[in-house]
């Protein structure tokens, strides 16, 4: 058994029986270096015999004080300024035993042998332990492989580092980089420092696998530079701040605080507003398509909550249905969890996974949704978001669904794109279903921007901010509807209690959102500044770079301003027309056809002559006015 097993294989039992050894070895050696300083070496043997006894009970006597002291219970990697202090009282209670022990045997030595007696208990306790410490970590490390640090920064956030590190067995700092030139080639916390200029030679040097950023007082722009350029290296990068800010009120350091959801929503968050909808959903078969994806997922989890006896997860991406399904194999008990790999468009997976698991109700929010994308590969978004939906509503139709709910988007309302047209479409399906339908309720939500879901503009400012800048705009007037992922669901799944047939609900998301607002929010909201022509050293940029194909000034709720009122007041009914049954037949008819044939301009034509007020050319260039 080599040191390292041997010394990693201790138990804390065996670990205190060695400590208290240690301390009872430590008073033979004690006592004889004081009786020896002291010059009161006894000449008689009766004298020899006393202190030989007085050895033997201070030693029994140090190892049970020790123990019950607690100093066998403290961590080498532990021993600072509590330890010492333990140890003090132990030498000085050691100290005053064997005074009065010299008394009763008659004063074999003199008296101020047991006050030299604690001055080396402690010293030989103290220096003791701390070199087991040192040799243990040393053992530690011969035997794990070590995660090699440099520290970029000297001040007083990179030592409280370097203190921090130096007992850690799996990390090691190596050296100190700072671009102060007053700092370079001392040794500060027992490490040198170097000039930034050869921090590559010292990555190389010493195996180097990470550099700390420990400089908080720079500007988060200069630190994303500088670990741009050390991410070149191959190094792993990480920031830093400071130990007092993290914690701290007042004058030693500031707090960053983040944007508040009220901000960025500008309305309070309606989530606490809306009712629970657990009886709509307590005890059924529930299908979700997306599921794995930002709405779907949350949507899931809320119905947990509601106690569903099975909720059968559908996506086509096998990532994404892994990671939903293996997130509620724990959080849903009692709950029938399937997930089902494919793709709305697929009728005879569909149909099978209505009849197999005899859904009751479906939630479709499987659908692509980046209009830029979708804008440059418009046969596939028409294809997914209009005959996926098409497959589904009518399959949930045949199969006896009681309820169906469309998760639709703001886009829908005069599309300038063509994933606003082909959700504009999936609704149109969805109404015409809902006028020929003896069982099935159909309905559907429709709702702005969500906060933080897969492509929004909230993800990309963040990345944006964390990489020092600059922040990109499409318009400086643009504005958006936003509101959160919890909010959406929960609007989704009380569209469902509230539906009737054919119905359209819209939530009251309060005043649309300035995007450039946003933007200088989020700047502000990370304790940064913005650059612009009054403010020209600030800290981040925002920059317009032009609207994209398809994209509107202003997003829109309803076509219609006919509104019906619901059973909650934030909640909306909205009246608005459909196609008829033989309209909406034509339109698919055409629009297969197109797809079929690979004809983007024909699919778009129909697009234009079907969706009402669709505001784009036939090359996919958005009208903006």
């Amino acid at each position: 058994m080599s040191i390292y097993e041997f010394a990693t294989s201790l138990t804390n039992r065996n670990k205190q029986i060695i400590f208290m050894l240690f301390d009872g070895l430590l008073v033979p050696v004690a006592l004889f270096i004081s009786v020896v300083l002291s010059g009161s070496l006894p000449e008689s043997t009766q004298g020899v015999v006393s202190l030989a006894m007085i050895g033997a009970i201070l030693t029994a006597s140090a190892m049970a004080v020790s123990h019950g002291l607690g100093l066998t219970r403290i961590k080498l990697n532990a021993y600072e300024l509590q330890g010492i202090m333990r140890t003090a009282t132990f030498s000085g209670i050691l100290a005053l035993a064997g005074y009065l022990l010299n008394i009763g045997y008659g004063w074999p030595v003199k008296g101020e042998a047991f006050l030299i007696f604690a001055m080396a208990m402690i010293i030989l306790g103290v220096s003791g332990r701390l070199l087991m410490r040192q040799i243990l970590i040393r053992i530690y490390r011969s035997g794990s492989r070590q995660v090699r640090v440099l520290i970029y920064g000297a001040g007083q956030t990179g030592q409280q580092l370097a203190a921090a590190l130096r007992t850690d067995r799996t990390v090691k700092p190596v050296a100190f980089v700072d671009d102060n030139p007053r700092l370079q080639s001392l040794v500060v916390s027992g490490l040198p420092v170097y000039s930034a200029a050869k921090i590559q030679e010292l990555i190389i040097k010493n195996s180097v696998d990470r550099v700390v950023l420990a400089m908080p007082s720079s500007s988060q722009p200069v630190q994303s530079r500088i670990a741009h350029r050390l991410r070149l290296s191959g190094c792993e990068v990480h920031s830093l701040p400071s130990f007092a800010s993290l914690i701290s009120t007042g004058e030693i350091g500031s707090r960053v605080s983040p944007v508040s959801l009220t901000d960025l929503l500008g309305r309070n968050n309606l989530e606490r507003e809306l009712p629970t909808v657990s009886d709509s959903y307590t005890g059924r078969r529930i299908l979700i398509t997306g599921a794995g994806g930002s709405i779907g997922s949350e949507l899931c989890r809320q119905l947990i909550a509601c106690k569903p006896e099975a909720l059968v997860l559908l996506d086509h991406s096998e990532l994404a249905l892994y990671t939903i399904a293996k997130e509620f194999e724990a959080l849903a008990v009692g709950i029938r969890i399937i997930p089902v790999l494919g793709s709305v468009n697929d009728r005879a997976t569909v149909e099978e996974c209505l009849r197999q698991n005899e859904v009751e109700v479906v939630l479709h929010a499987a659908a692509y949704k980046h209009v830029g994308l979708v804008e440059m590969n418009e046969l596939a978004g028409l294809e997914n978001n209009v005959f996926g939906t098409k497959v589904l509503a009518e399959a949930s139709r045949d199969y006896g669904v009681d309820r169906f709910i469309l998760v639709s988007s703001d886009k829908a309302v005069r599309p300038t794109n063509v994933m606003g047209a082909s959700k504009r479409l999936a609704e149109l399906i969805v109404q015409d279903l809902s006028t020929r339908s003896e069982k099935t309720r159909f309905s559907m939500v429709r709702f702005g921007n969500v906060l933080g879901s897969s492509g929004s503009v909230i993800p990309l400012f963040e990345e944006q901010i964390a990489r020092g800048g600059p922040v990109t705009l499409t318009h400086g007037e643009v504005t958006r509807y936003f509101m959160t992922i919890s909010e959406a669901a929960r609007l989704v799944l009380l569209a469902g209690s509230f539906a009737r047939g054919g119905d359209l609900f819209v939530l009251d998301m309060g005043d649309p959102v300035p995007i450039k607002k946003l933007a200088r929010q989020m700047i502000e909201g990370s304790g940064l500044t913005v650059m612009d022509k009054k403010h020209p050293d600030g800290d981040i940029e925002i920059v317009e770079i032009g609207l994209r194909p398809g994209e509107k000034l202003h997003e829109e709720l309803l076509i219609s301003q006919d509104m019906l009122t619901t059973p909650h007041q934030k909640i909306m009914r909205a009246k608005e027309g459909y196609l008829s049954e033989i309209e909406m037949a034509n339109a698919l008819r055409d629009l297969r056809k197109a797809i079929g044939s690979r004809d983007a301009a024909a699919a778009r034509a129909v697009v234009a002559r079907w969706v009402e007020q669709y505001d784009a050319d036939l090359n996919g260039n958005a009208k903006i006015s």
